[in-house]
């Protein structure tokens, strides 16, 4: 049996420009004499849509046009997946599901058993579970269909729920011949082995091939990488599709294939996801120029190498605007980080601005020390620099702060923390400078003084970072730990060899830091568990774990 993947790049919503995207993808399994094309998990609208779902209008629309595509698809098996109505009219208002389209007439509806309401998920608002674990016929074959959760159960590798139903279990008491899986599974660092793990759990208790078609593209601040795959019924790889790029993969499954091994450069597939984040979020929206304010540092230096690759050197302006506090050797690291890129460097002295407001507000504070607040107002004066010249020319701008800063709040509401989208938002320091080797493992774009030199804001005369923090590599640690894996203070203190007021002193910055990352631009989010999707707290509260 051959079966053509089709790992697609959607827009949520758009109707046209999806249907067109299928229509080709049909067209392409025919020319390859595909007996089965595969498609992704809610193919039609986009994942995930959220509250869209909500809306009538939303749903009909995709009844509206599957007439379309069960006409393009005759001599063909079509899976592919959609939201419907719950025709009981009971509790959730629709079903995550795949079509089943045999021969040009849709045959029946596979429904997502288990709906994923955690992390960067909420589908149990949306949804009602699917009942049963259909098998539909086809050229002989016992054809068994899961959408994305459905497995995950059954590799024992949830992070934050233990379902009642297990469908892989459901089946094994009626094994098929093939099982395919429709999935929109989003990126975080180094998932890939996970899924490997838990598929070839899957393939071993059914004794038979699994095909799984990945969506692959950026929506909003998840990442779909894709590498839709084939793996066989001892639970051997076989075949990868491409991550991070729209890839179609043919598969025969009466062709003898040697088990692959998943090859993965982490920090390419980071890179590649942030990459992706940026070109999407700017193309799905019609926008094409960024424009970021560059100081020096690693962290700008990075986002500028980020919006180059996703949007084109044309596309980019960089502003240097410096005070008085400014190194000389900033502006010249500056200037060769653009030479190397190609894209436009302004200089803008803001030092003038930063007098007059000085001026301005001596009266009012000349029985004050000067404090953090002097240092702020030059984060500010660069937000609104950069806000004027996003709206004259409308580009968007791109913020630079990493998790580490947003975890610590050692960001500028209003200042730093200014603009469309936050690249770095959920990247620690450690994975910031990994990221930098990385681009300069063939050619040196970003210079070694700004990968060498020591942390600083340069907001008042030799600042470093590291006299407001502990070093990173701690920051990073206490991060992880409380943030992504969900360790207490006292755990983690034994866990690093860290004091234990140091690690309480750390987790308190974290959460009194919760209203300036509420405000701060959308993050895209690359790791198990983002400050900015997925990880919901309450500002005002006392507790501390």
């Amino acid at each position: 049996m051959r079966i053509f993947v089709a790992q697609l790049n959607l827009i949520i919503g758009d109707f046209t420009y999806n249907v067109k995207k299928i229509f080709q993808a049909i067209a392409k399994g025919k020319k390859q004499k595909a007996d089965i094309v595969l498609f992704s998990e809610l193919t039609l609208c986009g994942y995930p849509p959220e509250d869209l779902l909500f809306y009538p209008s939303f749903l009909e629309k995709m009844e509206e046009v599957m007439p379309k595509i069960c006409k393009a698809s005759s001599d063909l098996m079509v899976v592919i997946g959609l939201a419907r109505k719950n025709p009981e009219g009971k509790e959730k208002g629709a079903f995550n599901s795949a079509a089943v389209i045999i021969d040009g007439r849709l045959v029946g509806y596979k429904d997502k058993t288990l709906l994923p309401t955690y992390d960067v998920f909420d589908e149990r608002r949306y949804f009602e579970p699917g009942k049963e674990q259909k098998i539909f016929e086809y050229k002989g074959k016992k054809i068994a269909i899961l959408i994305c959760e459905d497995m995950w159960q059954h590799g024992g590798d949830l992070l934050f729920t233990h379902y009642r139903r297990d469908p892989v279990k459901e089946l094994a008491e009626n094994p098929p011949d093939l099982l395919l899986n429709l999935s929109a599974s989003p990126y975080y660092f180094q998932k890939r082995d996970t899924r490997v793990i838990t598929f070839a759990a899957t393939a071993k208790t059914l004794k038979c091939p699994i095909v799984y078609c990945n969506q692959v593209g950026a929506n909003d601040q998840l990442i779909f990488d894709g590498y839709s795959l084939y793996m066989s019924s001892k639970g051997e790889l076989l075949q990868v599709a491409k991550g991070f790029v729209e890839d179609y993969l043919i598969i025969d499954t009466e062709q003898g294939l040697s088990p692959i091994a998943f090859e993965q450069d982490i920090y390419e597939d980071l890179f590649s996801a942030l990459v992706l984040g940026v070109k999407d979020y700017f193309s799905k929206q019609g926008f094409k120029k960024a424009l970021l304010g560059l100081s020096g540092g690693i962290d700008s230096a990075l986002v500028a190498c980020i919006a180059e690759k996703a949007l084109g050197k044309e596309n980019i302006t960089c502003l240097f605007l410096p005070t008085r506090y400014s190194s000389k050797e900033s502006y010249e690291d500056s200037l060769l980080l653009v030479k190397n890129l190609e894209i436009k460097l302004l200089y803008l002295s803001i030092d003038t601005l930063f007098q007059s407001f000085l001026d301005t507000l001596a009266p009012h504070f000349s029985k004050n020390k000067p404090d953090i607040t002097e240092e702020n107002l030059q984060s500010r004066i660069r937000g609104i620099i950069l806000m004027a010249f996003s709206n004259k020319f409308g580009s968007i701008v791109l913020s630079t702060g990493n998790k580490s800063e947003m975890a610590m709040g050692y960001t500028t509401l209003y200042g730093d923390m200014c603009g469309g989208l936050g690249v770095l938002n959920d990247v620690s320091k450690a994975q910031v400078y990994q990221l930098a080797r990385f681009i300069n493992r063939r050619r040196k774009v970003i210079p070694q003084t700004i990968l060498d030199k020591e942390p600083t804001a340069e907001l008042k005369p030799g600042q470093r970072d590291i006299d407001t923090l502990p070093e990173y590599t701690t920051v990073d640690a206490v991060q992880e730990d409380y943030v992504e894996e969900l360790l207490s203070a006292t755990d983690i203190s034994k866990k690093r060899g860290l004091s234990l007021d140091l690690v309480q002193g750390l987790i308190n910055k974290i959460h009194n830091a919760e209203y300036k990352r509420r405000q701060a631009p959308p993050g895209i989010r690359v790791t198990k568990r983002a400050f900015s999707k997925g990880r919901i707290f309450p500002i005002v509260q006392r507790w501390k774990h």
